[in-house]
C-alpha cells in the first residue's frame, strides 16, 4: 500500500475512508428540481443538501423503536384509563 503524499493526502484518505457514495435512480423531474432548489437557497451543492437531509433522517428513530421504547416506559404514576376517559369527555361538553 502506497503512503498518502502529505497532510492532504492524509485527509483524503480518511475522507475516502469514511463516506460511501450512494446512486438514487428513479427520482422524479420534480422532484430533482426541488431538491437543487433547495440546496441553491441554502447556498449548497445538491450532494451536500442532500447529504444532510439523509444525515438528519437516518439519526431519528424509526417507529418501532418508539414504539419499544414506549412500552418500556413505567406508567404506574399516569393517569388511569378512566381518568383519561373523563378528561376526554369533559373537553367535549
Amino acid at each position: 500500500m502506497r503512503e498518502p503524499d502529505g497532510v492532504g493526502g492524509v485527509l483524503a484518505e480518511c475522507y475516502h475512508a469514511a463516506m460511501t457514495t450512494l446512486y438514487i435512480r428513479d427520482v422524479s423531474d420534480a422532484v430533482a428540481q426541488t431538491l437543487k432548489e433547495r440546496a441553491a437557497a441554502e447556498g449548497k451543492s445538491l450532494s451536500a443538501y442532500v447529504g444532510g437531509e439523509l444525515s438528519k433522517i437516518a439519526s431519528r428513530p424509526t417507529n418501532t423503536q418508539i414504539v419499544a421504547r414506549l412500552r418500556e416506559r413505567d406508567r404506574s404514576l399516569g393517569p388511569t384509563s378512566t381518568e383519561i376517559l373523563e378528561a376526554v369527555r369533559a373537553g367535549r361538553r
